[in-house]
């Protein structure tokens, strides 16, 4: 895990898709529910506010791109109301959250997470906090709901060169400034193998 702690807020970079996993595993401990809020805000890159939107209506197959997408209403990077989007919903998530509406009997119509966008936050907060206890990595203890969003963009922007335009679009950012923030943290890793390929 990377952290910065040079501004105002923390931010911290999960390992992806390790450190997502860890999370959601350790959430699934307490509440299904809260396994699926996780692996929507770490591996569909959603805000914890745009979790409590997502209905299992919203979830659809994309003929044109043959993929997965989930509905959801979040932020507007533009200011003003609220804006929908089609999410990329990769195939585990997808099964998982299907299996998820089956089991508790979800509605197509009904939120898969039913609960306040504080509560979501407490979830990520509390599961962290356990992780920072059980493993003695203090980085940990700094996690936020934001962070799985961060990883999530960062490692697709950075680690697999997706298309800047595509994860804007997949993502919600309506601008370049917006996403900007999101490019700015590789990893040792990637730093190495492009500077290296330069000498």
């Amino acid at each position: 895990m990377q952290i910065d702690d040079s501004e105002n807020e923390t931010k911290c970079w999960l390992q992806y898709p390790n450190e997502i996993d860890r999370l959601a595993q350790e959430v699934r401990e307490g509440d299904w529910t809260r396994r699926i809020a996780v692996l929507m805000m770490g591996k569909v890159g959603l805000r914890a506010s745009g979790v409590l939107t997502a209905k299992p209506q919203g979830l659809t197959y994309n003929d044109d791109g043959k993929y997965w997408q989930l509905e959801v209403q979040g932020k507007n990077t533009k200011g003003g109301e609220k804006a929908t989007r089609d999410a990329y919903v990769p195939d585990g998530v997808k099964r998982e959250l299907e299996n998820y509406a089956k089991e508790r009997g979800i509605a197509p119509s009904e939120p898969y997470v039913d609960v306040s966008v504080d509560s979501v936050r407490r979830w990520v907060r509390e599961a962290s906090q356990s992780i920072a206890e059980a493993t003695g990595n203090e980085r940990w203890e700094h996690v936020s709901s934001h962070d799985l969003r961060r990883s999530w963009a960062t490692h697709h922007l950075v680690e697999e060169d997706v298309s800047v335009r595509i994860m804007m679009e997949i993502g919600g950012w309506s601008s370049y400034a917006s996403i900007e923030p999101y490019l700015a943290k590789p990893t040792p890793s990637t730093i190495g193998e492009e500077m290296n390929a330069l000498h």
